[in-house]
């Protein structure tokens, strides 16, 4: 049952990280107002680090911010070791 949600919720988180990836560049390209580089790294590190990836790759989105190429994939990584931990010792 809690794998579920927690499947569900990664699903959601990086849909949304993924999209607002794509806004942000957009809004770059229009000079509007931008989401804040903090929310976008909050976002990987709170598990939306699978679309922070794709949405870096796909919309060529702050890969040149050293910040992003370092923590995105510490987050990957963090969020991989916590689940292979949380499945491997049967707590969800």
């Amino acid at each position: 049952m809690y794998i579920k949600v927690l499947l569900i919720y990664y699903l959601c988180l990086n849909l949304v990280t993924f999209f607002l990836y794509g806004l942000d560049k957009r809004k770059a390209k229009q000079r509007q107002w931008r989401i804040s580089e903090r929310v976008l790294l909050w976002l990987g590190a709170l598990g939306g680090v699978a679309g922070a990836l794709a949405g870096m790759q796909v919309f060529r989105h702050k890969t040149k911010h050293i910040r992003f190429l370092v923590l995105n994939p510490i987050f990957l990584i963090g969020h991989m070791v916590m689940l292979y931990l949380l499945l491997y010792y049967h707590v969800i």
